[in-house]
Parts: structure tokens; sequence; C-alpha cells
């Protein structure tokens, strides 16, 4: 075979690998560092707004410890060495019974918009 048709081969095969993302095959590499990645920034978010790691911790059971905790220190450590303040959270944390009551709310409110729909359309 020539060298030609081996570079051809090769640049072609590059190629279709390097679509596969565009035909939404998953690669688990790249899923396993972007749930690093979230987890890190979950941590270095916790920390800047003066949450304790156990507390980090509770909030996010899906995430990986060993991640939230190197982004909660990262953050410690960067915010010592810059002399930054804490940010305290201005809005209250969520908690089951205000997203239980969120969503009957949303489904009450669209279940009227559905009844009310309904109703005007019987009128016509």
């Amino acid at each position: 075979m020539l060298p030609r048709h081996s570079a051809l081969i090769t640049v072609f095969s590059v190629l279709l690998l390097s679509a596969c993302d565009r035909l939404g095959i998953a690669d688990p590499a790249k899923e396993a560092a972007q749930k690093e990645s979230d987890a890190r920034a979950t941590g270095s978010a916790c920390r800047h707004a003066g949450r304790a790691i156990e507390d980090c911790y509770s909030l996010n059971p899906d995430a990986a410890r060993a991640s939230i905790f190197a982004g909660w220190k990262e953050m410690n450590d960067y915010m010592r060495e810059n002399k930054i303040e804490v940010v305290k959270p201005e809005l209250p944390p969520r908690t089951e019974a205000a997203e239980d009551a969120a969503s009957e709310s949303a489904s009450a409110s669209a279940s009227e918009s559905a009844s009310s729909s309904a109703s005007a359309k019987s009128k016509k």
C-alpha cells in the first residue's frame, strides 16, 4: 500500500472518530471528568458561601465526596491567601417541604389553567 493511501486512511479514521460526540455516543471518560469538575465546583461554592464541608456533603449526596473536598480545600486556601470574606447566600436553602409545596402549586395552577381553557372552549 502506498504511504499516501495509509495517510488518507488515518486522516479519515480520525475524522470519523472525532465525530462520535456529534452522533450522541457517550464517552465515559468525558462524563467522569465532567462529574469530577462539577463536584469540585460545588465544593468551591460551598466554601465561598461559608458552608461546612459536612453540610456540603449532605446537600449534594450524589457528588463524589473526594472531589467536593478537593474543591472546598482549594477555595479555602485561595480565600485565605487573598483575604476573601465569606459571601452568605441571600436566598434561604430549599427544603424538601418547600420543593413539594412548589411542585404542588405548579401542578394545581396547571390543572386550573387546563380546566379554565376547557370551560372556555365549551362556552364557544
